[in-house]
């Protein structure tokens, strides 16, 4: 066994098991994939670089008419995650063809106008890289401006022209004839443990509800009201929230000053009045109010928050 620098090679190997034809083109593999690289010990710096990772590869195999079509569908894909984890600001770097490649000049004009039509179907302008790109194709980098200005480079789409065919693979084309396919790599967030220091480093730690390690965490003001605070994390919890209770005999400001570092989004604070009231007091991240509703109110209102982005514009725009 060795440790894999990177996930293509494999996915190659998947796409020669069993005879392929241009009928099943394109084929998507993806995987949540382990690879190492040796960094110098002087360059890791937390989440942000390490020497293994997890990477939200994707390989798709395709010919070279379907080139546009799917460069179009990921970029499309990529900024809308990107949207939905709060990051309207992305900017675009075009890397074309280094003076030493492999292929036609024919396939890699195909290539890189397929990446750049992807990016003028968004409505986005990119920066271009001249001869920037791999010998093997070339590539879009997305890069990230957090709340603080800072850039962050993450997914990339890179059209290969040069793998599947080194790696022998082909399918049967409509003539009959083997041909090798084209294919586009595709990274959303490059590495996942990266991404997450680079979400923590944009919002300062304060994530929003739908993205909170602990999404609630229910705080007693005094014991007897133990019972009633154990009740409104169940349901909590049978609601699908990430949710706990702090039961410990202290103060509560002391309680809500510990939360509060710890940049838990909603704080539920319950004493003897909200267990005879079935109330709860809900306090937020940042706020000193505090707003007194029924548990169900409260169920209600987290809930709707904890839905991710992409699900709710589903729920929009699903017909009634």
């Amino acid at each position: 066994y060795k440790r894999q620098p990177m996930n293509c090679p494999g996915h190659v190997q998947i796409f020669k098991h069993g005879l392929k034809s241009y009928r099943d083109l394109p084929l998507r593999i993806a995987e949540f994939g382990k690879v190492h690289r040796y960094e110098p010990s002087g360059a890791l710096h937390g989440l942000l670089r390490v020497r293994h990772f997890t990477q939200d590869d994707a390989h798709i195999f395709t010919t070279e008419d379907q080139i546009t079509e799917e460069c179009v569908k990921l970029n499309e894909q990529m900024l809308s995650i990107y949207r939905d984890f709060g990051f309207e600001d992305v900017r675009i770097k075009f890397s074309d063809r280094p003076a030493k490649r492999v292929g036609s000049d024919e396939v890699w004009d195909k290539a890189e106008a397929a990446l750049k039509r992807a990016v003028e179907a968004a409505g986005l302008s990119y920066e271009l890289n001249p001869g920037e790109g791999a010998f093997y194709g070339p590539k879009l980098e997305y890069v990230l401006r957090d709340a603080i200005g800072r850039d962050w480079q993450c997914g990339t789409i890179q059209v290969d022209l040069n793998l599947p065919g080194r790696l022998g693979a082909f399918f049967i084309a409509p003539d009959g004839e083997k041909t090798v396919p084209v294919m586009i790599h595709r990274a959303m967030f490059g590495s996942l443990e990266r991404f997450t220091g680079i979400l923590i480093e944009h919002y300062a730690g304060h994530l929003p509800l739908w993205l909170a390690p602990v999404q609630a965490v229910v705080a007693t003001i005094v014991s007897d009201a133990d019972v009633y605070a154990e009740e409104v994390l169940a349901a909590l919890q049978a609601a699908g929230l990430r949710a706990e209770a702090d039961l410990r005999n202290e103060k509560i400001n002391y309680k809500v000053r510990e939360h509060s570092l710890a940049k838990v989004p909603v704080l539920l604070v319950v004493g003897k009045r909200e267990a005879e009231e079935k109330t709860v007091s809900v306090r937020r991240l940042g706020s000193q109010a505090q707003q007194v509703v029924t548990l169900d109110e409260a169920i209600r209102m987290l809930a709707a928050e904890a839905v991710p982005p992409d699900l709710r514009q589903a729920a929009k725009t699903k017909p009634a």
